[in-house]
């Protein structure tokens, strides 16, 4: 314990306080009269408060010989003269102050140093000026007690909330007690995406194939191996020469007389393939989106078996068709920042492999992922594609077909051009909801439906009881519900609900279960 001891008086003290203990002396009563007998054991406490910066005087009954502060660094005492003790306060806080008097007797007091008004008043006044020059026309009040600020009030948003709490910080451990007027519906954005494909080829082929059955008393095929030439058999015992055509669709022309033919290729083929998919997919401000118009399709999976065993398959499901997931954000400028995916894939049984006995089909797929951003209303080419191709083949057999004119016999080719165009289009917009009683866009139905078999209809209620409207909506409500109502909702999972399959394995039938990949 840090003691402070003064037996000399320091200094006279012109505010006087007069003590509650036993031994203090009226004004009044002469110096020199006998003060009443005391304890030599005095151990009774009286409390003492003063606030920081100011001063209470002790009057005693006796001269004091001995003075005594518990902690020092909240109260300081000193004696101003044989029977009057001043007592300053330093720091908020509590000590104990003990005096001892020529009688040999003793006071305690409990001294309780409060924090200084002045200073505390300064602080809030000062914040109540910066929240009045911050947040003009806002309801916000401050107070403060044991050394925390409360704000009460109403603002306009969180932005004004948070900024009032950092003012009221400066002076102080913040509660924050404000009300926040209740904030306009969140905003919707609707992103329309385009997927506009032309696929073009163009393909010509021109060959000959000859082949004899006896003409010159040869048997045997002339060709330049690009097309399926035909299949000369030799004669057997019973069975005449014979000349297998492949291809049907080949010009055929053969003569009996001289045991000759021919087969020609001449094909001209032309494909078109157009693509246009527009998916339209709506979000709030701030909010994932995602959109699948398609389906899944099964394929084989092989599981390791173990030691001795024999492997399983087991079937599992992968989603194709056009997909679209998108994250939307309004900035502060009014403009829409886009994260956006769009995909549209298909089967391609041409390339198609073999599993385990499944003929699986290849997934050919145009997908692009990116970040934009656009004003309301205006459109981004996110992605396009120019594929031009053209491949020729080329087959001749030497010398025959080097001999102008009839070398065109004796030579094949196949040219195939490809044009492929692809351009991906994002437009988001900022849109309201249709209102209350006005007709839905739905599609337009060709045939009728079947009249309902029920005089209920299966939407009822058709109308609100009478009186029941929606309810009245809070002007205000606190910052905690506010934000509480801010945090996102657990999302929904995109997947489909994944699929059940067989296992199959070559010591007998099992069982499996497949989910989406």
């Amino acid at each position: 314990m840090n003691a402070r001891v003064h037996l000399l008086p320091l200094s006279i003290s012109i505010l006087t306080v007069a003590c509650g203990a036993a031994f203090a002396q009226a004004p009044s009563q002469p110096a020199a009269s006998t003060p009443p007998p005391i304890s030599q054991n005095q151990d009774s406490a009286n409390d003492l408060s003063v606030a920081v910066g100011k001063s209470v005087v002790l009057d005693l009954a006796r001269p004091v010989t001995r003075i005594v502060v518990g902690l020092g660094g909240y109260a300081e005492a000193s004696a101003v003269s044989p029977t009057q003790v001043l007592v300053n306060g330093e720091a908020p806080g509590e000590t104990t102050l003990i005096l001892w008097d020529n009688a040999g007797g003793r006071q305690f007091f409990n001294v309780t140093v409060r924090a200084s008004t002045f200073a505390t008043n300064d602080k809030v006044e000062a914040v109540r000026r910066e929240l009045r020059t911050e947040l003009p026309g806002q309801d916000v009040r401050v107070s403060a007690e044991g050394g925390n600020v409360f704000l009460r009030g109403t603002v306009q948003d969180l932005t004004s909330s948070n900024r009032a709490v950092s003012i009221a910080s400066t002076a102080g451990k913040v509660v924050n007690l404000l009300d926040v007027t209740v904030p306009k519906q969140d905003r919707q954005i609707l992103l329309k995406v385009r997927f506009a494909s032309v696929d073009r080829t163009k393909e010509l082929q021109l060959g000959m194939n000859l082949f004899s059955t006896g003409f010159g008393n040869t048997v045997g095929a002339l060709s330049t191996g690009q097309f399926s030439p035909p299949n000369v058999t030799l004669p057997t015992p019973g069975v005449p020469i014979t000349a297998t055509i492949s291809n049907e669709l080949n010009l055929f022309a053969f003569y009996p007389g001289i045991n000759l033919g021919a087969t020609i290729e001449a094909l001209a083929q032309q494909g078109l393939v157009q693509v246009l998919a527009e998916p339209n997919v709506l979000a709030e401000n701030g909010k994932q989106a995602s959109f699948l118009a398609g389906g899944e399709y099964p394929f084989p999976m092989v599981q390791g078996a173990g030691i001795g065993g024999a492997s399983a398959i087991t079937i599992m499901f992968k989603e194709y068709g056009v997909r679209l997931n998108f994250l939307p954000n309004i900035t502060p400028r009014g403009t829409i920042r886009l994260q956006v995916a769009p995909e549209v894939s298909a089967l391609d049984f041409a390339d198609a492999v073999q599993i385990a006995g499944f003929l699986e089909p290849a997934i050919t797929v145009r997908r692009v992922k990116t970040e934009v951003e656009l004003s309301d209303g205006q459109s981004f080419a996110i992605g396009g594609l120019l594929d031009n191709r053209d491949n020729e083949a080329y087959q001749k057999i030497p010398f025959l077909g080097d001999i102008p004119i009839i070398g065109k016999f004796f030579q094949s080719m196949s040219r195939t051009k490809s044009n492929t165009e692809l351009i991906v289009i994002v437009t988001p917009e900022i849109v309201n909801p249709v209102p209350a009683g006005t007709d839905i866009p739905t599609p337009k139905f060709p045939s009728k439906f079947l009249p309902p078999n029920s005089n209920t209809p299966m939407h009822t209620p058709d109308t609100k009881a009478q009186g029941a409207g929606p309810e009245a909506q809070p002007a205000t409500i606190p910052v905690e519900q506010l934000i509480d109502s801010m945090k996102p909702e657990p999302a929904l999972s995109d997947t489909g609900s994944g699929g059940s399959g067989y296992g199959m394995s070559g010591g007998g039938t099992g069982s499996s279960t497949g989910g989406t990949p």
